[in-house]
């Protein structure tokens, strides 16, 4: 028997090699592939909630100046229903106007609703209500506009 063998050096214990088992390792990649998994459900939650943002302030909007282009309309406002298209821009939008007298005379209710125009499902809907513009005849703008003047005059 050779002493080198089975001398001092063989009872020893033999030091440990650094690094990973391959349990080690599995585990590390497990938790890693979990926390990509949220990491991308987080970052596609925030993408939809970020586009269903942008249909809703193109819908406002839209509902925003259908109201805007009624109360400027010079020919007053008539009870009834409209409805139209956003045109070429936002083809997937599609808008009813409904106008409806209420109790009080000369003040309408309006409500504008703005759908997806592929599925129909509403997506906003803005009401108001707004007065009919009183008619001026030109005779009366003309003294209201001289009677102003009178009054910067006696200001000044």
């Amino acid at each position: 028997m050779n002493y080198a063998e089975h001398g001092p050096a063989a009872t020893t214990p033999k030091k440990r090699q650094g690094g990973f088992s391959l349990v080690e390792v599995m585990i590390a990649i497990l938790i890693l592939g979990i926390a990509l998994v949220g990491l991308v459900q987080g970052v596609n939650t925030a993408v939809l909630s970020n586009k269903e943002s942008e249909v809703q302030t193109a819908a406002a909007l839209i509902a925003a100046g259908q109201i805007e282009t009624l109360r400027a309309d010079a020919l007053g406002i008539s009870d009834g229903e409209t409805e139209g298209d956003c045109g070429e821009e936002l083809p997937q939008y599609h808008w009813r106007q409904t106008i409806a007298s209420s109790t009080i005379e000369g003040l309408h209710e309006v409500s504008v609703v703005v759908e997806n125009a592929k599925t129909g499902q509403q997506v906003y809907e803005l009401k108001t209500m707004l007065f009919e513009r009183p008619y001026i005849s030109e005779e009366e703008e003309k003294t209201r506009k001289e009677e102003g003047r009178k009054r910067e005059r006696r200001k000044g």
